[in-house]
């Protein structure tokens, strides 16, 4: 799977606190859930993910998203986690697809990101190119791939 790259100059504005329409809410995820955010991404991606968002909760700030509506976990997304400057693991419900959420998570990361000093945010082992490219003009980089995950015990 290859990365891509995000110009971070011209982001959309990231959006934080509620979302109008989708009753739900975007925020940095706090300390205090950390068990409970890291098990919900063991659950909905796996232990490979589970591992790269533990690892969030040692930054400060924390450098994972999430969205919930009221105690509920929707989604989430991560930076920082197997290198500095990329973006991912990600993930948003199956039911909550389509609303913007992902949309919204992806945004907060690159906006930290950009918060950061960074000027470019890379997109590790990407999935679906398309919604990348739609959201934030992400271009594939040339012969990334397997990149930074090429000795990673779960490549395939």
């Amino acid at each position: 799977m290859a990365d891509m790259l995000v110009r971070l100059y011209d982001l959309p504005p990231a959006v934080t606190g509620h979302a109008e329409k989708g009753n739900f809410q975007i925020r940095r995820a706090m300390a205090p859930d950390k068990f409970q955010v890291v098990d919900w991404v063991r659950q909905h991606s796996g232990t490979h993910a589970a591992g790269e968002c533990d690892v969030c909760f040692s930054h400060t700030p924390v450098s994972c998203f999430i969205a919930t509506r009221g105690k509920e976990i929707l989604g989430y997304a991560c930076y920082n986690a197997t290198a500095p400057d990329f973006f991912g693991p990600t993930r948003v419900t199956d039911e909550e697809q389509g609303k913007g959420i992902g949309r919204l998570l992806l945004l907060a990361c690159l906006q930290a990101l950009k918060d950061e000093g960074y000027g470019y945010a890379i997109i590790g082992g990407i999935g679906p190119a398309a919604f990348y490219e739609k959201c934030v003009n992400a271009i594939l980089i040339p012969d990334s791939s397997p990149g930074l995950y090429e000795n990673f015990l779960g490549w395939m």
